[in-house]
């Protein structure tokens, strides 16, 4: 009697059988345990399914997609059905950070996998941080960014992560999505397998391909009426200030489900499709499911993410798993001029802390405000102003001299100078650069602005190699959607944005120039900040953004500016003893300046 083949396992069976967690990658190391969050096992098992062509997983952190969507998917592949695979990531350094700390791991200690992928050798092409051969089959790790690795040979098995964060075209090919998803037609047993987080309504590229699945959700049933639901953040009660006290709340009886319920409640649920089967399986699915993050958790990261429309969002999409929508991306000219307020006579409104200045370089003058800083970085519009004359002459930079030296007192009469000056090079950048390289170590920094999306705020600052210049570049969308963001902002406190009565109609017409809009490139949309068909110029709004930048660059000590200024208008004189600076992530001294 011959003996029967094995029976071909699911990814679900050959993780829990096969697959070792490694301590360098997991909270939990040892054998993988499709238990500790059972809801994995519907998107692993999607990719056995011969009726499946496609998996899309649309999901917040902390649920395990890189291991069990990435990862066991991939050993299954290499151990069970060899093919070739082909594994893409937003960059090539996020995917030699991923070989190098997630799948190398995985190789070395699970013993099935050990034997069939060798360790990379500088003499051996076949075997590479990012090739991986085994018999009959090989694995490609490439970046979204690589047109040429997008565009090579055939596969079979096409993961695609986090493609919110890729590119819009990977050189002048086109979409990366695309290109890779090409790269399996000819295949009759294709698997195509993407998973991340959203970002933007209606410009996030994993919303898209989950609204085209069967939009699968996770159903679990409570313990009291055993009513099968969805865990929603609208069902998540708490005590006011108390996250400690954090629940979900039964949506058939009303009863209280604590965070001792979850696990079995987890156990007990089961996938429900929205929409008819079409061939590609999408699931979605939120951290209030995590076994790895508590409600309690969840609720103080809110509270504290609500503070600001920026940060609102990040939790909107990491932890609900979510695209943010924008209630609007345009700002009234009338409405904000409205909000203006009178100041103090001759003094700082009081909660200003620190000043900064940007300047921008127009062929004919420089314009550049004055502008104030308190805590949880509301802010105050202190002064704008023109500056006639040439750029290229010295006359007009030794004015910008004169203006910087200027001196604002607090109500307590302590004087207050800019503290950080940023000055835009886009014009005119020889004449910029000479400027900030005469003022080094002052704190006057050239600038250079970006409009790629996703930079930072500020990147890490650079040298001009000509002349020495210390330099930073920006993000000038990131910018914009922040500002947008914090002039949306009602109430006076944290990201408040505060106006003088000295600033004209001709300042909040320029602030409020540019909108953002969505718009298709070969049916790929992207986000682009643009100027309104009404508006002219946008000085006022480049220059907000720019002295944003310039709080970044500084990175204040409000605690610390606030004890000082106290300290000061009590009479108490400051020790000399001179402290060693904190370095911060740009290289920069973080500590108290502008005090004279």
């Amino acid at each position: 009697m011959k003996a029967r083949p094995p029976r071909k396992l699911t990814v679900t069976e050959w993780a829990s059988k096969y697959r070792w967690l490694s301590t360098e990658a997991s909270s939990e190391a040892g054998r993988f345990n499709t238990h500790r969050a059972y809801f994995q096992k519907g998107w692993m098992d999607a990719f056995s399914n011969p009726k499946v062509k496609e998996v899309v997983l649309m999901a917040s952190s902390q649920v395990g997609k890189t291991e069990s969507f990435v990862n066991n998917v991939i050993g299954f592949y290499v151990h069970q059905d060899p093919a070739p695979i082909l594994m893409v990531q937003p960059s090539l350094s996020m995917a030699q950070t991923w070989s190098k700390d997630r799948f190398a791991p995985m190789i070395r200690d699970s013993k099935a996998l050990k034997g069939l992928i060798r360790e990379p050798r500088a003499k051996n092409s076949e075997n590479t941080i990012l090739a991986k051969s085994f018999p009959g089959g090989r694995l490609t790790v490439i970046g979204a960014n690589s047109p040429a690795s997008l565009a090579s040979r055939p596969i079979r098995v096409v993961l695609l992560d986090e493609p919110d964060r890729y590119p819009p075209s990977a050189g002048t090919e086109g979409d990366p999505v695309n290109l890779a998803r090409v790269r399996t037609k000819t295949f009759w047993n294709r698997k195509i397998g993407t998973c991340g987080t959203p970002t933007v309504k209606g410009a996030s590229r994993i919303e898209a391909l989950f609204l085209e699945s069967d939009q699968r959700r996770y159903q679990v049933p409570c313990p009291y009426c055993q009513t099968y639901q969805i865990l929603k953040w609208a069902n998540c009660r708490w005590d006011d200030g108390k996250p400690e006290t954090a629940h979900m709340v039964c949506e058939s009886c009303d009863q209280d489900l604590k965070e001792s319920d979850k696990g079995r409640m987890i156990l007990k649920g089961r996938w429900v499709a929205e929409q008819p089967f079409n061939g590609i399986a999408g699931f979605h699915l939120n951290e209030l499911y995590s076994p790895w993050v508590q409600w309690s958790e969840m609720v103080a990261k809110f509270l504290e993410a609500k503070k600001y429309p920026e940060t609102l969002k990040v939790w909107i999409n990491t932890s609900l798993g979510e695209s943010w929508e924008e209630e609007g991306n345009t700002h009234d000219e009338n409405q904000l001029m409205a909000r203006r307020e009178v100041y103090p006579e001759k003094h700082l409104p009081e909660g200003v802390l620190v000043i900064t200045v940007a300047v921008d370089v127009q062929a004919d003058r420089l314009e550049l405000e004055f502008r104030g800083w308190g805590l949880a970085e509301e802010t105050w519009g202190l002064d704008y102003l023109v500056i006639p004359g040439n750029p290229a002459s010295l006359e007009l930079w030794e004015s910008l001299d004169q203006h910087l030296s200027r001196e604002f007192k607090t109500v307590d009469g302590i004087g207050l100078k800019a503290a950080c000056t940023v000055v835009d090079s886009g014009a005119f950048t020889q004449a910029v650069y000479d400027y900030g390289r005469k003022h080094q170590p002052g704190r006057v920094y050239p600038i250079k602005g970006a409009s790629t999306r996703g930079l930072p705020i500020v990147s890490k600052r650079s040298k001009d190699q000509k002349t020495g210049a210390i330099f930073f570049m920006l993000g000038t969308d990131t910018i914009k959607d922040t500002i947008f963001g914090r002039l949306g902002i009602q109430e006076k406190g944290a990201g408040y944005c505060h106006f003088p009565m000295t600033y004209g109609y001709e300042y909040f017409d320029m602030l409020t120039a540019e909108h953002c809009v969505t718009r298709f490139n070969k049916g790929i949309p992207r986000r682009e900040w643009v100027m309104k068909k009404n508006k002219k110029r946008n000085e006022a709004l480049d220059i907000f953004g720019y002295n944003f930048a310039a709080l970044k660059i500084l990175n204040p000590n409000f605690e610390g500016i606030t004890k000082t200024l106290q300290d000061k208008a009590q009479g108490i004189e400051p020790k000399r003893k001179q402290a060693r600076p904190r370095k911060n992530f740009k290289g920069e001294n973080n500590f108290v300046r502008g005090f004279r």
